[in-house]
């Protein structure tokens, strides 16, 4: 595998700033400082949109879609520029490394402990751009590597051990690694099927689809897939049906168990850190009921009993009766969040944000304040 390592000190241009609801006012009485807060309750950040410090000649960008911390504390980083596939950072945003251009259409990372070790699941969902700038597609594909990117193995197209027909489309976007080390991959941008494989890639069953006669099965863009631990004794896997506005939960054998609801929100994949659940949003519906938006995204976190308990970027969460209410991107938040695709939470509980469609930058640093 051919590796490059950068030593940049080029910065992008400093942000713009959102707060809501009167983010025009606090752009300007707090323009100096840059100290601009967004996000409710006890989840409020402090904006850094030039974390990165990368500069886009020498470490050339398309989307940075997900991002995880392994065990040194480093923030790897998958996109789809065919020649940075895996970045690599430190918490202050030095790049200490980048590799990889096997995988043109890079979409999801998933980081697993087996032993002493971290181990990377690299999903290439088959879309790619093209120089273009328009999108073509190849077969997708799923990686297991060590955290060096070094192959371990490669799982193959559905059809090769015989859970798809002749015709039905592939394009994987994530993996999750339950505790016993079963594999799941969504086929989120292809037939919306969740394929469960043992710890060696052999595989068990496959679930989800859209055509079940109970409809609960049903996925719809089933863009993530994560497990839910936060319940010892009974973890669960949780699937985006993104198009649907929601998280769907399963039991490891693939056995729906209930829906979490979040309207008008086009959530990417469910990140689970100590009691709380965190998500991209990369659309969301406007005031007028235009879905698909350009620029609309933003972010949100969950409680222990899933209720949203703050959007940093968004509408403050509002329930009546028992349900939530509408979320929206907050008026001005496009000055710092196009589509938000991932979120990495480190140790002092800051986020990472990636984003797809974002104009090529790198993530953004939200800091817990």
């Amino acid at each position: 595998m051919k590796r490059r390592t950068f030593l940049q000190n080029s910065s992008l241009l400093s942000a713009g700033a959102v707060t809501v609801p009167s983010f025009f006012h606090i752009l300007k009485r707090e323009k100096a400082s840059e100290d601009v807060i967004i996000g409710h309750g006890d989840f409020r950040y402090k904006v850094h949109k030039n974390w990165a410090k990368i500069g886009v000649v020498g470490v050339p960008l398309l989307n940075c879609h997900e991002m995880v911390m392994d065990r040194k504390g480093r923030l790897l980083m998958v996109g789809d520029h065919p020649q940075n596939n895996i970045l690599v950072f430190d918490n202050s945003g030095k790049l200490l490394d980048a590799w990889g251009t096997e995988y043109p259409g890079g979409h999801g990372l998933t980081l697993a402990e087996e032993g002493e070790e971290d181990v990377l699941f690299i999903v290439d969902c088959g879309w790619f751009q093209k120089r273009d700038g328009s999108y073509d597609r190849q077969q997708g594909r799923v990686v297991k590597t060590d955290i060096n990117g070094k192959l371990i193995f490669s799982i193959g197209h559905p059809r090769t051990f015989g859970a798809y027909e002749a015709g039905e489309n592939y394009q994987p976007t994530e993996v999750a690694v339950a505790p016993n080390g079963d594999i799941y991959i969504a086929d989120g941008y292809g037939s919306d099927y969740i394929l469960q494989f043992n710890h060696d890639g052999e595989f068990i069953r496959k679930f989800g689809g859209k055509k079940n006669e109970n409809p609960n099965y049903n996925l719809n863009n089933a863009h993530g897939v994560a497990i839910d631990q936060r319940d010892k004794d009974n973890p669960m896997l949780v699937v985006t049906s993104r198009n649907d506005y929601s998280f769907k939960y399963f039991t490891l054998e693939g056995q729906y168990s209930h829906t979490v609801n979040l309207p008008g929100a086009f959530v990417c994949r469910p990140v689970f850190n100590d009691n709380n659940l965190y998500a991209g949003v990369c659309w969301s519906e406007t005031e007028e009921g235009k879905r698909w938006h350009p620029n609309t995204g933003f972010i949100t976190i969950l409680d222990k009993d899933n209720r949203v308990v703050s959007n940093p970027g968004g509408t403050a969460p509002m329930y009546k009766d028992g349900k939530l209410q509408q979320l929206f991107q907050a008026k001005g938040a496009e000055k710092v969040f196009h589509h938000g695709h991932d979120v990495c939470v480190d140790g002092d509980k800051n986020l990472y944000v990636c984003q797809w469609n974002a104009n090529k930058t790198p993530p953004i640093k939200l800091e817990r304040v």
